[in-house]
């Protein structure tokens, strides 16, 4: 699998997610399987560049090659901007946004908007593969199917993309319209795939090994993006290699494995953000993968009045090792306990936002 000129260890990527793929969970979800992660998104606009959310989201100290940055605007100049002060910071990859549904993002005609103005998207798409040229940097694009169901453009933007020279396209099975309700449909992304040369990557509603294996039959893509089906589950990527490898289930993760990830993870998400914020922002981390395991409900209640990172730490340790001594194996919860758990860590993260 190569981007560009860039080979990747496999062809199962992390999805970028606002507010959940920074730093220490790229790397995480890299160390558990996947080959390929994308930041979360960075504004084009030059006088936020500076802030600390920009630059939290612009750090890649450590991070494993290759790093790939998502851009997010409506300007072509300033997205051409935007991409070298990327590469300049590191960036070997750059993103293009096309695919946010989030209001406050649609509302500035970024993200997904930009499919409703297709001589724009190709202007942007141009000037930012012009930026990137001369580093040798590829270029790839995110996109939904469509701003609506009755306004499906994804076959007609990833052609222009192609002749414009960007090196990988992905497709989120669904419209804006949609968000993320409703179910993810493939038969886009498979005309899509079908129509270019360039490889495309298929996104959305993948959640398990026999799902992953599912779309890249249904699509025939090149590789697969993960997004919330990670959270709290980063080890889904090692599992769907797995499958797709030898056909059969691996085994759930030691607990006290998960215990040890889970607790590093939080020791460099809190030396990213800081204790006060890291300890506030690493609740939906917690949220995400304790929340459908015994008694992970109750815990994730207790857990959300902890202030400071020590406590933080002694009670996610000393909730896996209770968890340990009856389970050796980590617990399998359901599908829709999983999906339970991610609705209301992202319901914390909100109520925090607020």
């Amino acid at each position: 699998m190569r981007i560009g000129t860039i080979e990747l260890p496999n062809h199962l990527f992390v999805a970028p997610m606002a507010g959940v793929t920074d730093r220490p969970f790229r790397q995480l979800c890299k160390r558990l399987g996947a080959g390929y992660a994308v930041s979360e998104m960075i504004t084009s606009r030059k006088d936020l560049w500076h802030t600390l959310k920009t630059s939290r989201r612009a750090n890649h100290d450590g991070e494993v090659a290759p790093i790939a940055v998502q851009i997010a605007g409506t300007e072509p100049v300033m997205m051409a901007e935007a991409a070298a002060y990327n590469i300049d910071r590191g960036a070997q990859i750059i993103d293009i946004n096309m695919g946010c549904p989030a209001k406050k993002v649609c509302n500035q005609w970024a993200g997904s908007a930009l499919m409703q103005d297709e001589p724009l998207a190709a202007a942007i798409i141009e000037a930012v593969v012009a930026a990137c040229l001369p580093h040798g940097v590829p270029v790839t694009l995110k996109m939904r199917t469509g701003w609506c169901q009755a306004e499906r453009n994804a076959l007609r933007l990833a052609r222009i993309a192609e002749n414009a020279g960007v090196a990988m396209v992905t497709v989120h099975g669904r419209t804006r319209e949609q968000g993320y309700k409703g179910l993810a449909e493939y038969d886009t992304v498979a005309a899509v795939k079908a129509a270019l040369h360039i490889p495309v990557v298929a996104n959305g509603d993948i959640d398990s090994p026999q799902k992953a294996r599912a779309v890249l039959q249904a699509t025939g893509c090149d590789a697969l993006m993960v997004g919330r089906a990670a959270q709290g589950r980063p080890w889904i990527f090692r599992e769907i290699a797995h499958y797709l490898e030898h056909g059969e289930l691996l085994a759930p993760p030691a607990t006290r494995d998960v215990q040890g990830w889970l607790l590093e993870h939080l020791q460099d998400h809190y030396s990213l953000y800081g204790e006060h914020s890291g300890v506030r922002s690493a609740r939906k981390h917690i949220g995400w993968a304790v929340h459908a395991l015994p008694g992970g409900t109750a815990f994730r209640a207790a857990m959300n009045t902890l202030d400071d990172a020590a406590a933080q730490l002694r009670a996610v340790s000393t909730f896996f090792d209770v968890l340990a001594e009856s389970h050796r194996l980590l617990p399998t919860p359901l599908p829709q306990a999983l999906a339970a758990g991610v609705e209301a860590a992202n319901d914390d993260v909100a109520e925090l936002r607020a």
